[in-house]
C-alpha cells in the first residue's frame, strides 16, 4: 500500500530571507524616496538662483553670437579692406629694387586719406588682417633699417603658420644681427629653425644660427646646428656646402 507523504511548509531559513529580501527593497526604496524628496526640496529652495544662473549663461551665449555677427565680423571685413591698399605698396616695395623706402613708408602711413599699416594696427589691432599688418610693418621698418621698430613689430605678430611664423622669428634675429646683438639673434635663429619644423625655414635659420655660434666661438653649439643640418635637411640648398661649415667649427676648437 502506498504511503502518502504530508507536503510541509516552508522552512524558517526561506521565510527568514524573504523577510530580508523584502526588507532590503523597502530600504532602498524608501532611500529613493528621500533623496528625491531631498533633491526637489534643494531645487524649490535654490530655483530662483538657478534660474538667474539660466538666463545669464543664455544671455552669455546670445551676446557672443551676437558680438561675432554684427561686431567682429563686419569688423574683420573693413579691416581686410583698408589693409588691401597698403598692400599694395608693400608689395610693389617686395618686387623692386628702387625707391623701396619711399614705397614702405607709404605702406606704413598711407596716403590720400587711406590707412596705412600703423594705422591699420592702431584701429583694427585685433583683427586677422591687424595682426598682418604687424608683420608687415615689421619687414617695412627691417628693410629701411630701422631695427628697434622692426623687432617690436614683428614680436607683437602671431601666426601658426610653420612659414610665416618662421619667417617672423628669423627676422627678428636679423634685426638684432644688425644691431650687433648676436646672442638675442642667436636665440632667435634657433625659435626660427624649431618653429614647426619644415624643408624651408628650418635649414636657412639653423646655418644662420650656427655662423652665429661660431661668432660667439660657441663651436660645439655651431657643429651640431650645421649637423643637423646634414641628417635631417639632406635636400636642402644650405645642406650642399654644409660640410664645409662643419669642419669650420670642428676646426675652430
Amino acid at each position: 500500500m502506498a504511503t502518502y507523504k504530508k507536503r510541509g511548509k516552508g522552512s524558517k531559513k526561506g521565510q527568514q530571507q524573504n523577510i530580508e529580501s523584502g526588507s532590503t527593497t523597502a530600504e532602498v526604496f524608501n532611500t529613493l524616496d528621500e533623496t528625491a524628496s531631498k533633491s526637489e526640496q534643494w531645487i524649490e529652495k535654490n530655483s530662483k538662483p538657478l534660474f538667474t544662473g539660466l538666463i545669464i549663461v543664455a544671455a552669455l551665449i546670445f551676446a557672443y553670437l551676437g558680438y561675432n555677427k554684427y561686431i567682429k565680423e563686419p569688423k574683420e571685413i573693413e579691416a581686410a579692406n583698408e589693409l588691401a591698399y597698403s598692400k599694395t605698396y608693400f608689395d610693389q616695395a617686395q618686387n623692386t629694387s628702387v625707391e623701396k623706402d619711399s614705397l614702405y613708408n607709404l605702406a606704413l602711413n598711407g596716403a590720400d586719406g587711406k590707412y596705412g599699416l600703423l594705422d591699420i594696427i592702431d584701429n583694427y589691432g585685433n583683427t586677422n588682417a591687424g595682426n598682418l599688418a604687424k608683420y608687415m610693418a615689421g619687414i617695412s621698418y627691417l628693410k629701411m633699417s630701422d631695427y628697434e621698430n622692426a623687432i617690436e613689430h614683428l614680436s607683437n605678430f602671431s601666426t601658426d603658420d610653420e612659414i610665416i611664423g618662421g619667417l617672423a622669428l628669423g627676422n627678428i634675429g636679423d634685426a638684432f644681427a644688425e644691431i650687433n646683438q648676436p646672442e638675442e639673434a642667436l636665440e632667435y635663429y634657433e625659435k626660427a629653425a624649431n618653429f614647426k619644423s619644415n624643408d624651408f625655414t628650418t635649414p636657412i635659420y639653423l646655418l644662420k644660427a650656427g655662423n652665429t655660434a661660431l661668432d660667439l666661438k660657441q663651436f660645439d653649439k655651431a657643429e651640431k646646428l650645421f649637423t643637423k643640418i646634414k641628417d635631417k635637411y639632406g635636400k636642402s640648398d644650405e645642406a650642399q656646402t654644409i660640410d664645409m661649415y662643419i669642419n669650420k667649427a670642428k676646426f675652430a676648437k
